[in-house]
């Protein structure tokens, strides 16, 4: 394999990389965004009919306004919005490139990633959480009727469907395949729909509970996952549920265990939030910096697009202070 060399490698090509990648170009620094999979993936792997619960306005990066038909875009219009930042900016992005190691030599660092080496003076990673779900750790979760990513609710049409969760991803793909005439039944670990549920979405989905149109089961669990039917743990004892397919909307979670390989310290909690300077956002590793999400740990709702679009800026400043 060739090794390329660049003053910063940018690893994570979702909107804050981005916008890293924005601010090294316009400080004239070299820099390539490392991307596993497609452009925004994660924004690509949201629900194919999700509105995003910010504003457009919210979500620009690198001052190129973000123009949607409502004040709340949609997925679809959000892809096309960062293609064409992407564009706009020529951006120098690698896309289905997935980095293996990040490993500190004397004066650089060594990346090495799923089609070549690179060495690098600065490393940001801006990796997000939406790559390794939270598993419900159940018998019959490895079947292929059960999956952890909801996209379109076409394909459930008329089918008996599960929707484990009771947060935005779980009431949207209780919503969308009920009214694509599925039969659906929602298992709810909490006494009660989530309170972060978007405003206007979640008086639907309590008034369809309600009327009986979407069943739940709250304070439940599923226990067992068969070929045709769901074993659920409930309040009143154990009930066998007919079922053609699962969607365990459960959350996912950042890969922190790239950060410890990497020799960054994570709090000795539960949230192993990362050891970085809030101003800088430089970690204990000289060099190695951190945007957006993956700042937050294991507390993945406290930072967003829209919080953390300034994480850029400040990086890049900081590099170019160290440079000097």
């Amino acid at each position: 394999m060739q090794t390329t060399h660049y003053s910063i490698i940018i690893i994570g090509g979702g909107p804050i990389g981005l916008a890293c990648g924005i601010e090294a170009k316009k400080a004239g620094l070299s820099y390539v965004i490392l991307e596993k999979g497609c452009l925004v993936n994660s924004l690509y792997n949201y629900p194919a009919n999700m509105t995003f619960f910010s504003t457009s306005e919210r979500l620009e990066i690198g001052d190129v306004p973000f123009v949607s038909v409502n004040p709340k875009p949609t997925r679809a219009e959000a892809l096309e919005y960062y293609r064409r930042v992407t564009v706009a900016y020529k951006l120098n992005i690698n896309l289905f490139e997935e980095v293996y190691t990040v490993e500190k030599t004397a004066t650089k660092f060594s990346i090495q990633t799923s089609k070549q080496n690179y060495t690098a003076d600065h490393i940001i990673i801006a990796s997000g959480f939406y790559d390794i779900p939270y598993l419900l750790n159940v018998k019959g979760e490895d079947l292929p009727k059960v999956t952890h990513y909801y996209k379109d609710p076409h394909f459930y049409a008329f089918q008996k469907v599960i929707v484990v969760g009771a947060n935005n991803s779980a009431v949207d793909a209780a919503l969308e395949t009920w009214r694509k005439g599925a039969d659906v039944t929602m298992v709810i670990r909490e006494k009660e729909v989530g309170e972060r549920v978007k405003y206007w979405v979640r008086p639907d989905v309590v008034n369809r509970i309600a009327e009986g149109s979407i069943k739940a089961y709250y304070e439940s669990s599923i226990v067992e996952i068969k070929q045709h039917e769901v074993i659920i743990q409930t309040p009143e004892g154990l009930k066998t549920i007919p079922n053609d397919w699962v969607i365990a909307a459960t959350g996912y979670q950042p890969n922190l265990s790239f950060l410890e390989k990497i020799g960054i310290t994570l709090s000795n909690d539960e949230v192993r939030k990362p050891h970085y300077n809030e101003e800088t956002h430089e970690t204990n590793v000289p060099g190695v910096y951190l945007a957006g999400v993956i700042c937050g740990g294991m507390n993945t709702s406290r930072l967003f697009i829209e919080n953390s679009r300034e994480h850029a800026p400040h990086i890049v400043q900081s590099i170019l202070r160290n440079i000097r």
